[in-house]
């Protein structure tokens, strides 16, 4: 099989309505509905039922979340399915198992068989065929486990067609309040869509309007309510910039000394969140003891979230999006000791652009404005306009694209500066993409940026050769 194949069927894939590129429509049960999806995989033989699944659902650390639940099963033995959105590097990182990106001549393969269905239903969207893609790659044969990540908010999110074994809910925040709404409550609504009768709820702690709401819908379905910061607990013992060491105390276990290569207190709830789900499954057969929990958790690999990149200059890279992630991030920056800190900032033209350049620019002794290739990208000039308004004594630099920042922020860097790259998965991505191109010995040979797929000014993937 040529590149040629496997570009033709990411540009069709695409060539659907895509939401995540284009958000003039409304989030209601006439826009995002489950009908449809629902209708799809029926007439595919319903694969989602092939394979018992957990759900994770939230606003912050549903990625890491699933990461890690699907490092502890598969340091159990289990085969394990991971679908995540969106990706890094290559489209084949959404549909992986036991750590394997999905090979693009099974993609192809998948895709010709799904293809006369989809197009038989009208209106299907982008992220409902990948989904559907994901169940059928998890479905044959069976995977003894798939982890599935919610792709926007969880009641009516496309992968909500399965009946899981369990759910999580990770931390939520105010995000997408033009889809989800402008309240904590009603988006903690959407995410405890996700619940199902019978099946355990795992939540983070939350809010108290979003947990007076997973509350009552676990009550209403009859779901076990197990709650990370009461029934399960964390504590941290050290925290570097590699990782985190940490105990975690269960209702009759406790696991010492876990490591975990993911920096920021705010992986250790993950992690508890993550112990807890995998716990919450040993009724169903899933033998669990420290070791193993111990073993998965410190092979976590889940790039772009506090990634130390270089330390002269330390360039630490983080997918902070939205005003709870980027004061994480902030407190989290305590770690690496007291540094003069430049900010290498995209972001979408639909986020929180004040709110988080207030958070994250303010120590910083210089801010570079880029964009990264999404289409939602914001223009670094609109971004400079507002920089300029927060800050007007600063140094503030726009930049068409993020290698060009990347060049600027390390012209400006001492050795024992900072450069912080945030505001957007697509800039840390580009970044990723530009210094791996200038020390590709920095990633271990299977790291995803050596798989990454350049796409031109329509976001269509475009692969010149062929790669591994």
């Amino acid at each position: 099989m040529t590149s040629d194949a496997y570009a033709r069927t990411l540009r069709e894939i695409f060539a659907h309505v895509d939401y995540s590129r284009n958000r003039q429509h409304s989030y209601n049960a006439e826009t995002y509905n489950l009908h449809r999806m629902r209708e799809l995989v029926r007439r595919m033989g319903d694969p989602q039922d092939a394979f018992p699944s957990v759900h994770i659902a939230g606003s912050k650390g549903k990625g890491s979340t699933s990461a890690m639940t699907t490092a502890i099963l598969q340091a159990a033995g289990y085969r394990t399915g991971l679908y995540t959105s969106p990706h890094l590097h290559t489209f084949r990182e959404r549909l992986r198992i036991d750590g394997q990106l999905i090979p693009r001549e099974r993609l192809v393969a998948l895709w010709e068989e799904a293809r006369p269905v989809v197009e038989s239903l009208p209106g299907t969207t982008t992220f409902e065929i990948i989904t559907l893609l994901a169940f059928m790659h998890f479905a044959r044969p069976p995977v003894d486990w798939a982890v599935l990540e919610v792709g926007l908010g969880g009641r009516l999110d496309a992968t909500n067609v399965i009946s899981p074994a369990a759910c999580a809910i990770t931390a939520l925040s105010l995000e997408h309040t033009d889809l989800l709404g402008d309240n904590i409550a009603d988006i903690a609504a959407e995410k405890a869509g996700v619940i199902k009768p019978g099946a355990p709820v795992v939540t983070g702690p939350q809010p108290p309007a979003a947990m007076e709401v997973i509350r009552r819908t676990a009550r209403e379905v009859g779901a076990p309510l197990i709650l990370v910061g009461e029934d399960w607990r964390w504590d941290i013992r050290e925290q570097t910039p590699a990782g985190l060491w940490l105990d975690i105390f269960g209702p009759d276990s406790t696991i010492t000394d876990v490591e975990i290569p993911l920096t920021g207190a705010h992986q250790a709830i993950n992690a508890t969140v993550a112990v807890a789900l995998v716990s919450a499954l040993k009724p169903r057969g899933v033998s669990l003891t420290p070791q193993i929990i111990r073993s998965g958790l410190a092979r976590t690999f889940w790039p772009g979230r506090l990634e130390v990149l270089s330390q002269q200059p330390v360039i630490v890279l983080d997918s902070a999006h939205n005003r709870d992630s980027a004061t994480r991030l902030k407190n989290a920056l305590g770690t690496f000791g007291k540094r003069r800190i430049i900010l290498l900032f995209g972001v979408s033209g639909d986020k929180d652009i004040e709110g988080l350049l207030e958070i994250l620019g303010t120590e910083a002794r210089s801010i570079i404005l880029t964009r990264s290739f999404h289409p939602r990208a914001a223009d670094p000039l609109r971004l400079e306009v507002t920089a300029r308004e927060i800050f007007p004594d600063k140094e503030i630099i726009a930049t068409p694209d993020a290698a060009i920042g990347l060049d600027r922020a390390l012209a400006l860097a001492d050795s024992d500066d900072l450069i912080l790259v945030t505001g957007s998965i697509f800039v840390v991505a580009a970044v990723r993409e530009a210094w791996a191109a200038l020390h590709p010995q920095a990633f271990p040979p299977d790291d995803w940026v050596h798989f990454s797929e350049p796409i031109d000014g329509q976001f269509t993937p475009m692969l010149p050769k062929e790669k591994p």
